[in-house]
């Protein structure tokens, strides 16, 4: 007799994707976070491969909670593999217990009737199928009423994760009830939780809305209120789904696992092996890279002799290592990293200190990404500023005007069409528009490929704040 199998319900991925990965400093900064960065082998970045992942058959439209300095960047990456999602703007950071709960309740209100899946947009699987998998187990027992989490085989004593005790509950689909949860140990204490059957924490979930929500109203009540008024006077922003800021601040800033996880008793934790990592810092980002017959990974214009084991990367800097070993060598415009590989996780600590003393390379990068594209500061003095301005095909920056500034663009690349005071001129490469202190200008790129410039601002005051916005096809006026 053929046993029938159990359907598998529709699963609603909810990818986080607010956070800042200080650890891959100073690649990763808060104005261009990890989970967006093109880091892995095949090009995409981890906010993309997570979405690859959970899309097609069995999978519903992902709903993307992150914030508003991010929200162009996640929509356009979206844009280029074909993907349309559901984007939710937080007002400011409050982990992931708001999260799961506007997710949660963005679902309930779909009518989907499935299985939220939530992930973080910064992880790397390396066995597709076996995450597909264990997901869908993972969402047949979460159909039954369990909150579920999945759960990673160690296969080191890693102190930087957090660990899981399966209990002796079988739940089917090889998932069990949980004991407890633990925090990240230290080396001999990992050791025991692995001896013992531990599992490491992945922070991803499976469960149905209305036991996540019911979970929520009885231990997390003051996450659950904030979450409904903050989506109740939401507002829809271009495409985007802009939660009430004062709503949202009334919510305590906490993670699920403290929220819900360690205190319910609907918790399951299925064990799976998928090649999962955080690639939370230098070390666990080697771990999981393509290198050398000498465990480099070499990228960009590097050079290294007689080095082993070692992470060297650079943007567009020749950088050379000599006679090292496990070692981290990051290059970018503005900031050169070397750690040790051992140190590499305390790199957050580092840039604690360079916030400390008001450095902006710790926060922000020199190329600045914007909705039409982006710029980078080439050099500023006193009473000047040089820029290199990239504006993709299409893109359109607003209609303004500087009180403080002049500005000249040379074209150096494409074709720019550029609006002063109502008149619209075209200038092509070695050609240059000149706009003068309060003129209302525009510029636009009408062309099939890139539009690049150099602009020279000449003025008492040259700082982002003198721009004054009159319309703007991205709602930012």
């Amino acid at each position: 007799m053929t046993r029938p199998t159990t359907p598998s319900p529709t699963i609603i991925p909810i990818i986080m994707a607010g956070g800042a990965g200080s650890r891959l400093w100073p690649v990763s900064r808060d104005t261009m976070p990890k989970q967006f960065i093109e880091l892995l082998d095949d090009g995409l970045s981890a906010f993309q491969a997570t979405l690859r992942r959970v899309v097609g058959e069995g999978f519903g439209k992902p709903i993307v909670v992150t914030n508003n300095d991010f929200r162009f960047t996640a929509a356009e990456q979206l844009a280029r593999l074909g993907i349309e999602a559901e984007i939710v703007l937080e007002p400011e950071r409050r982990d992931s217990a708001p999260a799961v709960a506007i997710g949660a309740l963005l679902a309930e209100r779909q009518g989907a009737g499935g299985i939220c899946l939530l992930l973080a947009s910064d992880h790397v699987i390396r066995d597709e199928a076996g995450f597909l998998d264990a997901v869908r187990k993972a969402a047949v027992v979460a159909a039954s009423g369990r909150i579920m989490t999945l759960g990673i085989t160690p296969d080191h004593p890693s102190t930087a994760y957090g660990y899981i005790h399966p209990g002796s509950k079988e739940l089917g689909e090889g998932a069990r009830s949980i004991e407890r949860f633990v925090e990240k140990p230290d080396r001999p204490t990992a050791e025991g939780y692995i001896a013992e059957g531990y599992v490491w924490n992945s922070g991803n979930f499976a469960f149905s809305t209305d036991v996540m929500l019911r979970e929520l109203e009885s231990f997390a009540p003051n996450v659950l209120a904030a979450a409904r008024e903050a989506l109740d006077k939401a507002v829809l922003d271009l495409d985007f789904v802009r939660l009430d800021a004062a709503a949202f601040a009334a919510s305590p800033t906490i993670s699920i696992d403290y929220a819900v996880m360690e205190r319910t008793r609907a918790g399951g934790v299925l064990a799976a092996e998928f090649g999962w990592s955080d690639i939370g810092s230098w070390d666990s980002l080697h771990d999981v890279k393509d290198k050398d017959a000498d465990g480099n990974c070499l990228e960009g214009d590097v050079v290294a002799i007689d080095t082993k084991n070692s992470f060297v990367r650079s943007e567009e800097t020749l950088t050379t290592v000599l006679g090292l070993q496990d070692v981290v060598v990051v290059t970018t415009h503005d900031a050169v990293l070397v750690a040790s590989m051992q140190a590499a996780p305390k790199v957050k600590t580092l840039v604690a200190e360079l916030k400390k003393t008001g450095r902006r390379e710790a926060s922000e990068h020199m190329r600045i990404h914007r909705p039409w594209g982006w710029y980078q500061r080439i050099d500023i003095g006193d009473r000047f500023q040089v820029k290199h301005i990239c504006v993709k095909p299409g893109g359109r920056l607003s209609l303004q005007r500087h009180h403080h500034r002049a500005e000249h663009w040379v074209v150096v690349h494409g074709t720019a069409e550029v609006t002063i005071d109502g008149t619209t001129k075209f200038y092509h490469e070695n050609e240059a528009a000149y706009l003068p202190i309060g003129c209302v200008h525009r510029l636009h790129n009408p062309g099939k490929i890139d539009l690049k410039l150099i602009e020279v601002q000449v003025g008492s005051y040259t700082g982002e704040d003198d721009i004054v916005r009159i319309e703007d096809v991205y709602a930012r006026a």
